[in-house]
């Protein structure tokens, strides 16, 4: 039983690294650090990471069964083409789902949670006035789970997670105008949130989330990013 034991341990480990490996991937790509025609290299992946090359191979063959990644036979992984209709796809999901969450919170949300909300937006502020990026995404974050775990709708909480997880949260900060959006955007829900407003909740979130989605659409055509776009 003991080593059963350390071995589910040990596996599951192993899974919990392969999955922080496909999340920077991923947020390289959607960021536009690399892109299609570029290999991605397990050696340097492994050494940026600090963790061996088996968690990062794992990673890549299961970004490939998402589609994210391709393996060119001999050569290695690269990207796989990305669209501004990918991009544009990938938000509007992400933005029904928190437009939900947010809708469902403005009749559940309660005056010590509001409170709370209104702390973290301040510090959210007060890290876009200091120029601190990591305050900022710390802070957003934080904002955006309250709201999810306000809804009380777990299912819906899980969906959103699935399609968020292609926005490139770690590199948020280096696409212009996001910072000051996750300042300035995050007033309108409050102020449906406070009013008990679900309708409002919901224009306003789905309206912010857009809002990142196009301020990234014009950050990866900055850099010259897009594939083709299909017929």
């Amino acid at each position: 039983m003991t080593v059963a034991g350390t071995g589910d341990h040990a596996l599951g480990r192993r899974r919990q690294l392969s999955d922080e490996v496909a999340d920077h991937v991923r947020d390289l790509i959607m960021a536009g650090r690399v892109g299609h025609g570029e290999f991605l290299r397990l050696e340097r992946i492994a050494e940026d990471l600090g963790i061996s090359v088996t968690p990062v191979r794992e990673a890549l063959l299961s970004l490939r069964g998402e589609g994210f990644v391709t393996l060119e036979p001999r050569r290695g992984f690269m990207p796989a083409p990305l669209t501004r209709q990918d991009v544009q796809d990938l938000f509007e999901a992400q933005a029904y789902f928190a437009g939900e969450l947010a809708a469902r919170a403005a009749g559940r949300i309660t005056e010590a949670e509001l409170a709370a909300l209104d702390r973290t937006q301040a510090q959210l502020e007060e890290a876009f006035e200091a120029g601190d990026s990591a305050g900022i995404e710390r802070a957003n974050h934080r904002f955006h789970r309250a709201i999810n775990l306000c809804a009380g709708s777990p299912k819906t909480a899980f969906l959103l997670k699935t399609v968020a997880r292609y926005a490139p949260r770690r590199f948020y900060a280096s696409i212009d105008g996001w910072t000051r959006a996750s300042a300035d955007d995050h007033h309108l829900v409050l102020a449906a949130l406070r009013a008990g407003d679900a309708d409002g909740a919901r224009q306003a979130m789905r309206a912010h989330i857009r809002h990142a989605g196009t301020l990234l659409a014009v950050h990866l055509e900055a850099r010259g990013f897009w594939a083709a776009e299909p017929e």
